[in-house]
């Protein structure tokens, strides 16, 4: 399980949502495994004076928060985060430098998925340890 929230100006979000969400996923089904139809993306737009950072970004400065069950392995957390920085930006014509990437474990057991609790689930792929 992996939900990805994107926080960008509206106005770069309204260019780039398919081709970012399609990117995005890609990557977490090539590094983490997730499955086709397994995609939770939220995207929240702000408006100017609703995200501020340093001068050397670009209006196409975007911040990703990844929330996954815990479990993978760094190597494999690594291998994620180098791909999105590779990706993303190409896909969507943006500096990397405008490309911040948080990835945030929880334990199953802190999840409620469908009227369970996540450590109850059977899922279809499988957590590194």
């Amino acid at each position: 399980m992996a939900q990805v929230k994107v926080f960008a100006r509206r106005a770069h979000l309204d260019r780039v949502r398919d081709a970012l969400s399609d990117t995005i996923h890609r990557v977490l089904q090539e590094t983490l495994g997730l499955p086709a139809d397994k995609r939770f993306h939220r995207f929240i737009a702000l408006e100017g004076p609703d995200i501020r950072h340093p001068a050397d970004r670009t209006e196409s400065y975007t911040i990703l928060e990844i929330v996954m069950f815990a479990g993978r392995t760094d190597e494999t957390k690594r291998a994620c985060l180098t791909a999105l920085m590779q990706a993303v930006p190409a896909a969507v014509s943006m500096p990397v430098e405008d490309l911040e990437i948080v990835i945030l474990e929880a334990p199953r057991a802190h999840w409620g998925i469908r009227g369970k609790v996540g450590d109850e689930l059977t899922l279809p792929y499988t957590l590194e340890t």
